[in-house]
């Protein structure tokens, strides 16, 4: 993006000094995908060090409330892996690869058991088994759940293990590089900024497993976190990573109205497990039109697109909402199973969901896509840089059921950490050349500088309405097309972001630099989206309202000669004893 000449010149008096940190695996992200992945990496030997933006224990998990799917068969015992493997699927929208579903089905059982053996406090059954809760889209009761609040406990469970084996953490660490060794072309290390002290730090490892989690912060209205602004996928892109099916990004249905402040916060589909009932402002139970056999409990694109519907066509509240309502469940039974909802609806909305009902509306939640990855091993299309976690693309197709991404965390972080390991223990340590690190630094610090330009929490601002507006549920060629002109007006303005001087906890220089980090992310996603001619799971485009036969395909976004390209490569057919168990 910047000049070397232009670069060297605005940063000539700035502190440009490094710390060096060794080790065998490198894990970038701390939540359960990055704790998983540290916990399997420590166990089979190899020198591991976890990093993160943030403050261990915060993680963008916790936001995970609902459950964890996993076919236990507890609830309802014709459950299997063999038909959690076929929702997934069929909710994917036949875009998933049938290896990674297959793994994930087989595998996220033992998962379960394995965190119930770490110390998680599941809610249990009347005869003292995990319990499970009926979500939407899945045949059956399978989400294994703490109330409302599992990614919470499943984060402190997996915290304690960590620190449990003393493996080493560094918080507060902002990656903005990973490097590749020059011969080999194997990741070899990162560059991160150590946001307490503006001090550079360069990593140097044998591998390095990304689990940055998404982007959902690039959207005016969403359930994520302040952290989710998308480096992971913008770090494996510039390190020339292959990303995948971009265009795929879930509205969660229901997410607060207001206050303005908490506008997109989660509401969980727990509440429509737990038997919630959506009605407009005429009191019609809408759901009947759009899926009449599952209601409340269909896929999460469709509901979505109900609410959306029911808003638009001019049936929802003055506040642009519809009404999710609990309350005929009881206040006891509400307070016991969705505690976290009935305290975040008193406490900011002074609303109690034990008597009145909610106001809800769609919220960007979850990016289906992301760097594509081996099935068997995590690792993305360079060698020895592994993903796991919402960073990672291939599992969820073009549509995520609720509860698949916990389980995902915890069986694709293991087999990220493991792979990981196992490969660290097979190589030497790899190179980082200094000329890549002298550039990076030059690109972190540029900048800081005496000239004026654009401000950092302008362009984010820009950045979320311009795809709220032109990249949303209903997508269209026109829409999108303005949203790509924006993208390209914005990158020219932020070629010239500036942030304020002194580096020490220094939110200005991260918002900076997230900023081109977001419109890298934003330029894949619209350019999918206009590739993709067709509507499937979370991608509806009113110009071709219809599913097509023909894109039956994963969108690969690669960089080649400076240029982001586009490539279309056909799904790969699961093999005939698992397509029967395929049920549409």
């Amino acid at each position: 993006m910047w000049s070397t000449k232009t670069q060297t010149s605005r940063v000539e008096a700035e502190d440009r000094a490094y710390a060096e940190k060794t080790c065998d695996v490198l894990i970038i992200g701390a939540g359960g995908a990055g704790l998983r992945a540290a916990i399997e990496s420590h166990d089979k030997g190899a020198k591991t060090l976890v990093v993160c933006k943030s403050l261990l224990g915060k993680a963008h998990t916790v936001m995970a409330e609902g459950g964890i799917a996993a076919a236990l068969g507890n609830v309802d015992p014709k459950d299997g892996w063999q038909v959690h493997f076929s929702d997934t699927i069929v909710e994917g929208q036949n875009l998933s690869n049938w290896r990674m579903a297959e793994i994930f089905a087989k595998e996220a059982i033992d998962r379960v058991y394995e965190l119930e053996g770490y110390g998680a406090l599941f809610d249990r059954t009347s005869e003292g088994k995990i319990s499970q809760r009926p979500f939407g889209a899945h045949t059956y009761r399978r989400l294994c759940h703490i109330g409302d609040r599992t990614g919470l406990e499943l984060i402190r469970t997996l915290q304690d293990q960590v620190i449990k084996r003393g493996v080493p953490f560094m918080d507060e660490v902002a990656v903005t590089k990973v490097f590749r060794d020059p011969k080999s072309g194997k990741a070899s290390g990162a560059l991160g900024i150590d946001i307490r002290s503006g001090g550079l730090i360069l990593f140097r490892s044998k591998a390095v497993i990304l689990a940055t989690g998404g982007c959902g912060k690039v959207y005016q209205v969403t359930s994520n976190s302040y952290e989710s602004t998308g480096d992971g996928i913008a770090v494996a892109y510039r390190a020339g990573a292959q990303l995948m099916d971009m265009e795929m990004i879930q509205f969660h249905p229901t997410g607060m109205i207001y206050p303005a402040g908490v506008r997109g916060l989660l509401v969980t589909e727990a509440v429509r497990g737990e038997g919630g009932i959506l009605t407009n402002v005429l009191g019609e139970r809408f759901m009947s039109k759009y899926d009449p056999k599952r209601m409340e409990l269909s896929a999460r694109d469709v509901v979505a697109r109900a609410i959306y519907s029911e808003i638009t066509e001019g049936r929802g509240t003055k506040s642009g909402a519809v009404y999710l309502d609990v309350s005929h469940r009881g206040a006891e039974y509400i307070k016991k199973k969705l505690p976290s909802m009935y305290d975040q609806f008193l406490e900011f909305a002074g609303v109690d969901i034990t008597k009145q009902k909610m106001e809800v509306a769609p919220t960007v939640h979850y990016q289906m896509g992301g760097v594509r990855v081996d099935p068997e091993t995590a690792e993305s299309s360079v060698k020895g840089l592994y993903a796991a976690g919402e960073v990672a693309c291939g599992l969820h197709g073009g549509n995520r059921l609720g509860g698949n991404s916990l389980s995902d965390i915890l069986v694709f972080g293991r087999r990220a950490g493991a792979a990981a390991a196992e490969s660290a223990a097979k190589t030497g340590m790899e190179s980082v050349e200094d000329s890549e690190v002298e550039k990076e630094i030059d690109r972190v610090l540029s900048v800081f500088s005496d000239s004026p330009g654009a401000n950092p929490f302008y362009l984010k601002e820009e950045i979320a309405k311009n795809m709220w507006e032109h990249v949303g549920i209903i997508r269209n060629e026109k829409d999108l097309s303005a949203g790509l002109v924006q993208v390209g007006r914005l990158k020219a303005e932020a070629m010239g972001v500036r942030a304020q001087k002194g580096r020490a906890y220094n939110q200005s220089w991260l918002d900076s630099l997230q900023v081109w980090d977001m419109l890298l992310g934003c330029e894949a996603i619209i350019r999918s989206a206009l590739e993709r001619k067709e509507s499937r799971g979370a991608h509806t485009r009113s110009d071709f309202p219809q599913k097509d036969p023909k894109w039956l395909v994963n969108i690969i976004t690669v960089e080649k000669g400076g240029r982001m390209t586009h490539e279309l490569s056909p799904v790969p057919q699961a093999p005939q004893e698992l397509e029967v168990l395929i049920k549409e």
